[in-house]
C-alpha cells in the first residue's frame, strides 16, 4: 500500500522570486521530459513488465516521480508568490496567467500544454524498459541545463537532488533490465533483443 507523508521528500529554499526561473522550471513540471510525464509512463506501463521484481520498480520509481513533482511544484510557487501580475506578465508569463492565474498548470517552459503524447506505454517490457533509460537521461540533461540557468543556492541545491535521483533511476531501470533479460531467456526462450 502506497503511504504519503505530508512532507517534500527534499525541502525547497529559495532565496528571492525569480519569474525567468520558474518559467524555466515549467519544463520538468509539464514537458515532454518531466516529472509528470515520467511518473504516468512508469505507473502505467507496469501492468505488461514480467516480473514481480521489475513491476516493483516501475512503481517505487513512478510513486517518486509524483513526490518530484511536488517539489518542482513548490519550487515554482516559491518563486513567484506575492508578485503582482505585471511581473508575470514582464517575465512572459502573461499568457499563463491569462489561463490560470498564479496557480500552477502543467506546461513547458515555453508554456506549450503536457499531453499524454509525450508518453509511451508499449507491451514489449525490452523496448518499454530503454525508453525509461533514455527519459532518465533526458531528465538529467534538462536538470543539468536549469542548473546552469539559476544564480539561486537553494534552487541549485534541490535541482542537483532531483538530477542525482534521475541518475539512481537510470541504474535502476539498468538492472531491471537486466533481470528482465534474463527472465525472458530463462522462462519465455526469447532471445531477440
Amino acid at each position: 500500500m502506497w503511504n504519503y507523508e505530508k512532507i517534500l521528500q527534499y525541502p525547497v529554499k529559495v532565496s528571492k522570486n525569480d519569474l525567468e526561473m520558474a518559467k524555466y522550471l515549467y519544463a520538468q513540471y509539464g514537458g515532454p521530459d518531466s516529472e509528470l510525464s515520467a511518473g504516468i509512463r512508469y505507473l502505467t506501463q507496469r501492468y505488461f513488465i514480467p516480473t514481480d521484481e521489475a513491476k516493483a520498480t516501475l512503481t517505487e520509481i513512478g510513486t517518486e516521480e509524483l513526490a518530484h513533482w511536488e517539489i518542482l511544484g513548490t519550487l515554482i510557487y516559491k518563486l513567484t508568490e506575492g508578485l503582482p501580475v505585471q511581473a508575470l506578465r514582464d517575465a512572459g508569463l502573461g499568457a499563463h496567467y491569462a489561463q490560470h492565474g498564479k496557480n500552477l498548470y502543467p506546461h513547458d517552459a515555453a508554456g506549450v500544454p503536457w499531453t499524454a503524447s509525450y508518453i509511451q506505454s508499449h507491451e514489449d517490457p525490452i523496448a518499454t524498459l530503454h525508453e525509461n533509460l533514455a527519459a532518465e537521461q533526458k531528465a538529467r540533461a534538462t536538470y543539468e541545463y536549469l542548473i546552469n540557468l539559476s544564480n539561486d543556492a537553494g534552487v541549485i541545491d534541490t535541482l542537483s537532488f532531483l538530477r542525482e535521483r534521475e541518475v539512481v533511476h537510470f541504474q535502476r531501470f539498468g538492472e531491471t533490465l537486466d533481470i528482465v533479460r534474463d527472465y525472458l531467456e530463462n522462462e519465455g526462450g526469447r532471445r531477440d533483443y
